[in-house]
């Protein structure tokens, strides 16, 4: 099977170079050291700042710049709580503003990066921000020493003051913020001991919550600006096809119809409104060219992974003792395949972005996850100067990593470049995002363990067919072979078990895949760790117990042993259960942190699940806003289920099948169970929150389900089986 995927040079508009440098922050993160915001940096900006990421106020408000994307995750909230804890603010007084990526631009990323992916913007900025915080305090203790004349040491900040105990003198910092800003900020900061921490680790409430519920937030979608046109798009079916001829004499004078642009890969139409760009659309005549791939088929996908299974010769992710020696002196050798679909993201807010350009000026309002990459793409597509380029933050309708890669923004710069000086907003359609989305890959896994004597795995080799979001979407070179989101969670199991050997078949295919929401973990543990129940069934143990056994007592198995215990625990594993409800355990590592998971369910005779309770918990380490955590886990239990148990997209004729709600099913409020979260800290490092709940869920439930029915389920989603979810 041929498969060629999109360029850089085609999806972004910019060199392959440019690409990679920009566009990993999408993805990988960028190495960066810890940047220390300097005096000259902060004073370059509007107004006197203690740093880039704090600004106060003479009446006190305390202003905390927030450089990610807010889609839903909470960090808006979690990350100024960081800056907010070491510069010993008074929470009731901050006030929370995006930090810009022009802004960024300017003072040579002086936010660092910000990309809101992979769970990462706590983990991977926690010792920033707290060293922002940090040095804001010291800066203002310096200020009020300075006006007491007393040494600085003598002085304490709290709660938005600083106070010299001796004299019984205090200042707010309101009072102190302009005679701080001038002073050159310390090199060298201590961090407050977790166990003085005052405002991390305590449920505090959104701060963009209020807005959500009164209607004041406004999301990409709901961007307006003075005159601005609007216009719907259409790709070609196929992916990778292009426009053979174009013909709309039958719109092109209707009423509202501004322009009808054949831009080469999509069509758009250009309107006073959406909706006659929309209707409009549906009547310009396209013919698309859609190359070698349009008897592409599911069935034929299959055929490509279950080849890429019988190899000779595989990249190898991971290979301890001799797998295939071990399996061939094994006491009893269990096997099977596993496999889950492609995922569209189909975020409730489809793709949007509006741009404007004036000469050689170009503003973007968009719901991105990656602003840099925005601004970054923006301006290889109209050509001019990233200096000249403004990228308006807005809140997103979801993201789940679609929103990361900026396909869209460069659709709606090409349509703003052909209507100069007007603002366009190009909108997709709900059946656009479905059918021309960046697909989590389907993968199919093939395993097969060993067991000894005494039933204990002594083999374990994991074979995974599927294809590479890094080779295909940011063409980037796989080391050895191996692409580390295919093969997550199965190169780095915690178990111990002396013959492992992972490998890799790379089987790309024309469907382009991209990033949904926890990646390779939202899948792999899947195949995992039912495949674990499957070896503790044949070794007749308890599953729990068997998972506890094969984890070595050392350091490096501790986190999985405290969450799983953490989690069985509040669930009551081993008592006795009601009749026909049966339990699934599993647990996983993803993203920093640990978690695990029990669910219990009963099938009755018309195949109805229904959930009885799901218990799920998670060891971030640090647990920032355990308020938001409980919300996390509880929308990624949602957004688990749907996937679970109808999320699939399929092909037909080079085409996805699906194409709206109706067929590409969301789960509904009266299917919702019981979701308890027990957020169990350990300390000492950070991980991430948004994402690794679902790692364990589908394993979980999937076993529980198999116990239920006495027969085990290898493939998602769960309606293929016959299954339905049944009201909570």
């Amino acid at each position: 099977m041929k498969t060629p995927n999109p360029t850089p040079e085609q999806t972004t508009g910019m060199d392959r170079r440019h690409f990679l440098k920009v566009g990993s922050s999408a993805t990988a993160g960028l190495s960066m050291g810890f940047f220390v915001p300097t005096s000259a940096q902060a004073q370059a900006a509007a107004k006197p700042q203690l740093n880039v990421w704090v600004e106060i106020e003479p009446n006190d408000t305390i202003v905390i710049r927030y450089a990610r994307a807010e889609m839903g995750q909470g960090s808006m909230t979690s990350a100024p709580m960081i800056i907010a804890e070491e510069l010993e603010a008074d929470w009731k007084k901050v006030r929370v503003e995006y930090a810009t990526a022009h802004e960024n631009l300017r003072t040579k990323r002086a936010y660092g990066d910000m990309a809101s992916v992979g769970s990462r913007t706590i983990r991977n900025s926690q010792e920033y921000l707290r060293k922002a915080g940090a040095t804001g305090r010291e800066m203002l203790v310096m200020a009020a020493a300075q006006q007491w004349g007393v040494p600085a040491s003598e002085c304490k900040a709290a709660l938005s003051k600083v106070t010299h105990a001796a004299s019984k003198r205090s200042l707010s910092y309101g009072q102190l913020a302009a005679a701080a800003a001038k002073l050159e900020a310390p090199k060298d900061v201590k961090l407050k001991d977790p166990k003085d921490w005052t405002l991390i680790g305590k449920p505090i409430a959104r701060v963009d919550i209020p807005d959500i519920v009164t209607g004041r937030t406004r999301y990409g979608i709901d961007a307006q600006v003075p005159g601005m046109l609007h216009a719907a798009i259409a790709a070609c079916p196929v992916f990778n096809g292009t426009v053979k001829s174009m013909d709309a004499s039958k719109v092109e004078n209707r009423r509202g119809i501004v322009k009808v642009l054949n831009l080469g890969t999509f069509v758009a139409v250009v309107a006073d409104n959406w909706w006659r760009a929309k209707e409009a659309l549906r009547e310009v005549a396209v013919e698309w060219d859609v190359g070698e791939h349009g008897t592409l088929s599911s069935a034929a996908i299959m055929a490509h992974f279950k080849a890429g299974m019988d190899q000779p010769e595989l990249a190898v992710a991971r290979n301890d003792g001799n797998t295939p020696e071990a399996l061939g002196k094994s006491a009893k050798v269990v096997e099977a395949d596993y496999f889950t679909p492609y995922l569209a993201h189909a975020t409730m807010e489809p793709m949007v972005c509006t741009a404007w350009l004036q000469g050689d000026q170009l503003e973007i309002w968009c719901s991105t996850q990656n602003p840099e990459s925005t601004l970054a793409v923006g301006a290889a597509t109209a050509g001019v100067p990233q200096a000249n380029v403004k990228v308006h933050p807005m809140q997103l309708g979801g993201g789940l990593g679609r929103k990361s890669p900026q396909d869209f923004t460069r659709q709606a710069v090409m349509i703003a470049k052909a209507i100069p000086g007007k603002p366009v907003k190009m909108l997709w359609s709900r059946e656009e995002e479905i059918q021309h989305g960046l697909y989590r890959p389907a993968s199919l896994m093939r395993f097969k363990g060993g067991l000894n004597a005494n039933g204990k795995v002594d083999a374990l080799h994991i074979r995974v067919s599927a294809p590479s979001i890094l080779a295909t979407l940011l063409k980037l070179p796989l080391p050895k072979g191996i692409d580390g989101q295919a093969v997550a969670s199965f190169n780095d199991h915690p178990y111990d078990i002396p013959n492992t050997l992972v490998d890799y078949a790379q089987r790309n295919t024309n469907v382009p895949v991209g990033f949904w929401r926890s990646v390779g973990h939202s899948q792999n543990p899947y195949g995992r760790e039912c495949f674990i129940d499957e070896l503790a069934q044949a070794a007749g143990k308890d599953p729990v117990a068997f998972r506890l056994d094969m984890l070595a007592n050392n350091e490096k198995s501790k986190r999985d042993r405290s969450i799983l215990e953490a989690v069985t625990k509040a669930a009551g594993w081993g008592s006795k259960l009601p009749t026909g409800v049966f339990r699934g355990v599993a647990e996983t590592e993803g993203y920093g942190s640990w978690t695990a998971c029990v669910c219990e369910v009963s099938v009755n005779a018309k195949n109805e699940v229904k959930i009885h309770r799901v218990v799920i918990g998670i060891d971030p380490g640090y647990a920032v806003n355990p308020d938001n955590i409980v919300a996390q886990f509880q929308g990624s239990v949602v957004h688990g289920l749907t996937a679970i148990f109808w999320g699939e997209n399929t092909v037909k004729e080079g085409r996805i099948e699906q194409s709206n709600f109706h067929d590409y099913r969301m789960m509904r409020l009266n299917e919702m169970p019981k979701v308890e979260v027990v957020i169990a800290p350990t300390g000492g490092f950070w991980g991430g929150v948004g994402e690794p709940a679902q790692a364990p869920l589908a394993p979980a439930l999937v076993n529980a389900i198999s116990a239920a029915l006495g027969k085990r389920i290898r493939s998602l989603p769960l309606k293929n089986h016959g299954l339905s979810l049944a009201r909570a």
